[in-house]
């Protein structure tokens, strides 16, 4: 009987921490040892890794998959598309939201979402909550119960009909996760602004895809993040923003970690790769490129870059939002008329993420490899309570790995990708360097393009206390 189940042989591997020559043998869905040159006879199967960089899996920590309706819009993808196009893009975990439906109690939310991905998940998964009714119940024992239960993190809305909590309603939060060491994200927009301005466009008739950018402005950003850091700091707990799209709410971002304090933050490929530009293609043309906060102006991706390089974004999340264009469920028909206000929010990314940030961000010199690796795979595991089972390449860890073709050069297209929805905001984008095979726990989930591995081979993850939480406690 051989000594391992599989070696992954010859490549380089590479972590947030090292580049390094080293062969990774694979026991019970583990990393068991890292190898100068194992001899092939140790192990039943061999994956020839030669000329390929060896990575950790990404993960991704901010998707909406399988979720409730936005109005008459139905998301594309549950959780066998979704996963397909995460494991095929180089993703091997992905923490979803667990949304609630009126009437429903976060532990019953949690249910119907284990229910949702159970036998179709390819991919491991965990669950974020979203609080929308933050009730003295809900606070004091359904939070803290779950929290218990490894659902370590759970985000609030300072915008949106249903789901927008109001300040006091948002330090009641921040400090129930303060005493039971959970971690909250913030969806950053000032709904006041936003409402008002969305008025005056209708008014005048300014209703096209381009008034998107005009109601979500870069102020409301700005003002609702200056907000939530204050509201962070008179808690003295973490708070991570999510999805920023603006310099402006960047630099917020950075005076307060300047400071100390413990902000995190994730910006998105939308942001770094679209602009509001897109919004000027004609008809609904623009309206594939509608999500919230949306794309700034043609400067803004380059300030974000830094951003990135200067860590004041831990992460990069696709917010993989797939509604379709066409069809029941569709934004052309659940919207009935092109009004940048009745068609649902968000775009489709979950396969495309890592593909882009390694060509526009790895290749082109913008960031080297580890802090590739960093921002989609280590310090979401580290955030979000998963490290070191996932986000690296250790001894012990889980064996989810992503050969990477550093060489292959491939031009993005729709009809190539595995999720359901019928478009990609980055069709005809040329990539270098491809995600040629993934594995999770020693099991390959995808080899070039194809789908391998059987349907519901991915398990729920109960997280543990986030990074962020422990260091300030």
């Amino acid at each position: 009987m051989a000594e391992y189940d599989l070696l992954v042989k010859g490549g380089t591997v590479g972590t947030a921490a090292d580049t390094f020559a080293a062969d990774i043998a694979i026991k019970d869905g583990k990393i068991v040892a890292l190898l100068d040159e194992a001899a092939t006879n140790l192990a039943d199967d061999v994956i020839d890794a030669t000329g390929k960089l060896v990575l950790p899996g990404g993960i991704e920590g901010h998707c909406h998959i399988d979720e409730p309706s936005f109005g008459e819009a139905k998301l594309a993808d549950d959780f066998l598309s979704g996963s397909w196009g995460a494991a095929c893009g180089g993703t091997t975990t992905i923490i979803p939201f667990a949304q609630q439906i009126a009437g429903m109690s976060l532990r019953e939310a949690v249910d119907d979402y284990h229910a949702k991905a159970s036998g179709k998940s390819i991919v491991d998964y965990g669950f974020h909550l979203i609080l929308s009714n933050p009730t003295d119940q809900v606070l004091g024992q359904e939070l803290p119960a779950l929290i218990a239960d490894g659902y370590t993190s759970f985000k609030v809305y300072m915008t949106y009909d249903g789901l927008r909590l109001e300040d006091m309603q948002i330090l009641e939060v921040l400090s129930t996760a303060k005493t039971h060491d959970g971690l909250v994200m913030i969806h950053c927009e000032n709904d006041h602004c936003i409402t008002w301005l969305a008025e005056q466009l209708d008014r005048r008739g300014e209703v096209g895809a381009a008034s998107m950018g005009v109601a979500h402005g870069p102020a409301a950003e700005r003002e609702a993040t200056h907000r939530a850091i204050t509201l962070s700091e008179v808690v003295d707990t973490p708070v991570f923003i999510v999805h920023v799209s603006s310099h402006q709410a960047m630099d917020q971002i950075a005076w307060a970690r300047s400071r100390g304090m413990p902000i995190y933050a994730e910006t998105c490929p939308q942001y770094l790769f679209l602009s509001s530009d897109d919004y000027s293609q004609p008809g609904w043309e623009g309206a594939k490129y509608i999500c919230s906060p949306p794309p700034r102006d043609p400067e803004n991706p380059a300030h974000l870059w830094r951003g990135i390089q200067n860590s004041i974004f831990q992460l990069v999340s696709s917010d993989h939002c797939p509604y379709s264009m066409e069809g029941p469920g569709g934004r052309k028909q659940s919207a009935g008329e092109l009004h940048f206000h009745k068609i649902s929010p968000g775009m489709p990314g979950i396969e495309t993420r890592l593909p882009l940030m390694f060509s526009e961000g790895v290749m082109k010199g913008r960031i080297d490899l580890q802090t590739f690796v960093a921002v989609t795979a280590t310090n979401a595991a580290k955030l979000y309570g998963l490290h070191p089972r996932k986000g690296t390449i250790a001894v012990g860890s889980d064996a989810d790995l992503v050969l990477w073709d550093p060489e292959r050069e491939v031009v993005l297209t729709n009809d190539d990708l595995h999720g359901n929805c019928d478009y990609s905001p980055y069709e005809g984008r040329h990539i270098t360097g491809w995600p040629v095979l993934s594995m999770s726990r020693g099991v390959v989930l995808c080899r070039d393009g194809k789908v391998v591995a059987p349907k519901g081979h991915g398990t729920f993850l109960h997280r543990g206390t986030s990074s962020a939480v422990k260091k300030a406690a």
